[in-house]
């Protein structure tokens, strides 16, 4: 993939989490962007980060100890799991999920 592509979609991507954590009162989930990278924040407890690795070609997902690195599969239209094949917006809204205790969409 050239790196024009790469930067569209994974801009994509970036939007389509930080449009999915504008629905939470902030007092809950709060979120801060800056160049490349979506910080998700938690009152008193570990941030979730999202960030674009424009040298990887990947979008890595950190949340407290595990972290996740995700590619783009042309075949599928979204961002993968490097290691298991998981789907990237899926992790994103089983964490955000587990952490609130209602359902989220990414």
């Amino acid at each position: 993939m050239d790196r024009q592509s790469y930067r569209r979609l994974a801009d994509q991507c970036l939007e389509r989490v930080i449009r999915a954590l504008e629905a939470f009162d902030p007092d809950l989930v709060d979120f801060s962007t800056s160049d490349g990278v979506v910080k998700i924040e938690f009152p008193g407890q570990p941030a979730y980060v999202l960030n674009r690795q424009e040298a990887a070609t990947q979008m890595w997902f950190a949340a407290g100890a595990r972290a996740w690195h995700y590619g783009w599969d042309e075949s599928r239209k979204t961002w993968v799991d490097d290691r298991d094949g998981h789907e990237l917006y899926a992790n994103i809204a089983r964490l955000l999920e587990a952490k609130l205790g209602h359902p989220v969409r990414v």
